[in-house]
């Protein structure tokens, strides 16, 4: 749980979360005719800070001003809607998911549930394949100055919940809000990890269908430990990729030619260099691995397949020359490209 005292840690790590959230979130205390000065004080925001518009915070502040006002106010919602969401709502749709077999069905019921505690939004989950896209339909406008914090963040706590369930950082394709960008629009890239577009006609985000039919990976005892501090679900982007070995061999099989390198393959699966070796090699696999058996299965496919010369599928697979080619063959297959077209792949011993 978050310490009902001041930490000292709380502004070490990186400060991209901006000032205009927790200005929204003072709305729920205005409504409520509130003092929110303690939970400023405890989260180590300072009056001046909230006075100046580009101000960031870190993701730690951001998770105790928030958890502070939702506990201190009883409202998990933060004062948005016209009831309150009393402390221990989202833990109760948490724990409704759990017996789901797979995330498409978590996912689903814990729409349908959220709508019987909330009838102001409704929550849609289009699984048609290749994107799924979950979108928020507002039925009635937030609380005045509330809205852009509602949004992202539910949409952060769907997006959060989610990947906790299958333990799968959950990559996004997209994501799309009903109003202007904001001052801060460059703090949605790294919120969202995704390309951003504004002035939508709803919120809204899409990923690969694919994810929807992971197992749920979580039980009674893992939700008890998660609850225990969940904001950071909702404030921190998941771990880890489980499908990402799998969508990388997806983009390699399509085009070995064009993903020549990291950093191609990084900036088609929108992620960083840097994250694109952690999360492979966190799922025990590297991208020259995985480029190497794309390129042999391509190789051998076109070996069989086609009378094409030798040096032409050495181009096709992304090699620079002949040579270069025949040489990586032979490591992976003990034989030649010449060898495998006259008389097949080598049978393993």
């Amino acid at each position: 749980m978050v310490a009902n005292h001041a930490r000292p840690d709380l502004v070490k790590s990186r400060a991209v979360t901006p000032i205009a959230f927790v200005q929204a979130l003072l709305c729920a205390y205005e409504r409520y005719g509130r003092d929110p000065s303690e939970a400023l004080r405890k989260a180590q925001i300072t009056p001046a800070m909230l006075r100046r518009s580009e101000t960031r915070i870190s993701a730690e502040q951001m998770e105790v001003v928030s958890e502070y006002a939702m506990r201190e106010l009883d409202d998990e919602a933060l004062g948005w809607w016209q009831r309150r969401l009393p402390w221990g709502s989202y833990g109760m749709l948490a724990r409704a998911s759990l017996t789901a077999p797979q995330l498409g069905v978590a996912l689903k019921r814990w729409f349908r549930h959220h709508r019987l505690v909330c009838d102001d939004l409704a929550i849609t989950l289009d699984a048609a394949r290749p994107l799924a896209t979950v979108t928020l339909r507002e039925d009635r406008a937030p609380w005045p100055g509330t809205r852009e914090l509602c949004l992202v963040t539910t949409l952060r706590n769907i997006h959060g919940y989610a990947s906790w369930l299958v333990d799968s950082r959950i990559s996004l394709h997209a994501a799309s809000f009903p109003y202007p960008a904001p001052p801060h629009a460059e703090a949605y890239r790294w919120m969202f990890d995704c390309p951003v577009r504004f002035d939508a006609e709803a919120a809204s985000y899409s990923f690969d269908a694919q994810y929807l039919a992971l197992p749920v990976k979580r039980d009674e005892r893992a939700a008890r430990l998660m609850l225990q501090r969940a904001l950071p679900l909702t404030v921190r982007l998941y771990r880890r990729d489980r499908l990402l070995v799998q969508r990388v061999r997806e983009l390699l099989a399509r085009d070995p030619a064009a993903m020549i390198n990291a950093e191609a393959v990084a900036a088609a699966l929108n992620v960083s260099v840097r994250t694109l070796h952690r999360q492979l090699q966190g799922e025990g696999a590297s991208l020259q691995a995985l480029k190497d058996e794309a390129r042999r299965v391509q190789a051998m496919e076109l070996l069989a397949r086609t009378r094409r010369p030798v040096k032409q599928i050495a181009l096709a697979v992304g090699f620079s020359s002949e040579k270069s080619f025949a040489r990586a063959f032979r490591q992976w297959t003990g034989a030649s490209p010449s060898d495998v077209r006259r008389h097949g792949a080598p049978q393993a011993s």
